[in-house]
C-alpha cells in the first residue's frame, strides 16, 4: 500500500483538513511558489500538526544552513529539494544535520541521471517552475526503475490515483493541485484522497 501526501499547505484550515484525514505527510513550501510560506507561518501550522503526519519542507537551491535550520528547530521533518542540489549539497547537508532527504527530479522522454545519496527521489513532470504543474508525465518512464522508494507527483487527483498505485506502486503519491478547489486545499478532497489510498488494494 502506497504513503500520502497532500502538499502545498499554507492555512491553518488546511491543517484541521489534514488532521482529520491523516495522510503520512504534508508539504511547506519554503520556495517560490503561489503556495510558498514563510518560517513563522510553518512554524505556527506545525505546531498544530498531528504528531503522527510528518511535515515536508520543499526548498530550490537553499542555502544549507538555513534547511538545516528548521529541520533543527522541528518546523519540519524531511527535506525535499527541487533545485539544482547534487550528491555532493545533499551529502553535506545530511551530514551537518543528519536529516532525511526527498530529491525531486523532472521526468520528460526519459529518466535523467538521479544524484546520490539521496533518501527518496520524487518524480514529478518536467516543467521550468520545477514542479506544479498539475500535468501527469508518461509513467512508463519509471517501469524499469530500481533504486530507493520514490514519491510520484504530477497531475494526480481522485481520478487517476489508483491506476497510479496499480501501475507502479510508488513508496508515496504526491498531491498537490488534485487536493484543491480554485487555488485552495479543499478539506472534501483531501479526506477523499487519502481514504482513496488506504482502502487502495492490489
Amino acid at each position: 500500500m502506497s504513503n500520502i501526501k497532500i502538499c502545498g499547505l499554507s492555512r491553518m484550515e488546511d491543517i484541521s483538513a489534514v488532521n482529520r484525514a491523516l495522510p503520512d505527510y504534508i508539504g511547506f513550501v519554503f520556495a517560490p511558489s503561489r503556495r510558498q510560506i514563510d518560517e513563522k507561518t510553518a512554524a505556527m501550522l506545525k505546531e498544530r500538526l498531528d504528531l503522527r503526519i510528518k511535515a515536508v519542507g520543499v526548498f530550490v537551491n537553499q542555502e544549507i544552513g538555513t534547511v538545516a535550520g528548521l529541520y533543527q528547530s522541528g518546523v519540519i521533518d524531511l527535506v525535499q529539494l527541487h533545485g539544482d542540489e547534487d550528491a555532493d549539497y545533499i551529502a553535506r547537508l545530511k551530514g551537518y544535520c543528519g536529516c532525511a532527504v526527498i530529491k525531486a527530479t523532472g521526468i520528460g522522454d526519459t529518466l535523467p541521471p538521479l544524484p546520490k545519496n539521496a533518501d527518496y527521489y520524487l518524480f514529478d513532470t518536467l516543467s521550468g517552475s520545477r514542479g506544479g504543474t498539475g500535468k501527469v508525465f508518461d509513467w512508463n518512464v519509471l517501469r524499469n526503475y530500481s533504486g530507493p522508494p520514490y514519491f510520484l507527483a504530477g497531475g494526480l487527483a481522485i481520478a487517476n490515483i489508483p491506476e497510479a498505485i496499480h501501475s507502479l506502486a510508488p513508496f508515496c503519491i504526491d498531491v498537490s493541485s488534485g487536493a484543491e478547489t480554485d487555488g485552495k486545499k479543499d478539506a472534501d478532497k483531501i479526506y477523499q484522497i487519502v481514504r482513496l489510498v488506504r482502502a487502495y488494494v492490489d
